[in-house]
């Protein structure tokens, strides 16, 4: 009897924690990041399961994904930007003008990022990552 009770904890454990990482997080880790779009309805059918049986990892869950913006589709479209506009957008400090990196992106693309959107997630780069599009440090 002691060795059941260990197994049913045991799956039980493991399944609150799955639920407490997030379905979107967790299967789609490259929509971190997004704002706004359609919701992924398998995203939302799997916290969704998440809430039926445990409420508040399932409220966790539908948390962390609607945080992370990872139960948004991906919108499918790419657009690409010339590396040597980019460089216009870096200052003489080496630090990217937000301002002008919007105007460059909304005047290429058509549309209007929000960049100054306490949400967005930030990543720094690489000197080699700057080499591969063929800019150059100016710190």
């Amino acid at each position: 009897m002691r060795m059941r009770s260990r197994v049913i904890g045991g799956v039980m454990a493991v399944t609150l924690f799955t639920q407490l990482s997030a379905c979107g997080t967790l299967f789609f880790p490259d929509r971190r990041g997004q704002i706004e779009g359609k919701i992924d309805p398998v995203v939302a059918g799997l916290n969704a399961i998440g809430l039926l049986f445990y409420v508040i990892p399932g409220l966790i869950a539908f948390g962390i994904d609607f945080a992370t913006g990872a139960i948004y589709l991906p919108d499918g479209h790419t657009a690409q930007v010339d590396p040597q506009q980019l460089q216009e957008t870096i200052g003489a400090d080496g630090k990217i003008d937000n301002a002008q990196l919007k105007a460059l992106i909304e005047r290429e693309t058509g549309r209007d990022l929000p960049l100054d959107d306490p949400r967005l997630i930030q990543h720094t780069g690489s000197i080699e990552q700057l080499a591969a599009y063929g800019l150059h440090p100016a710190a």
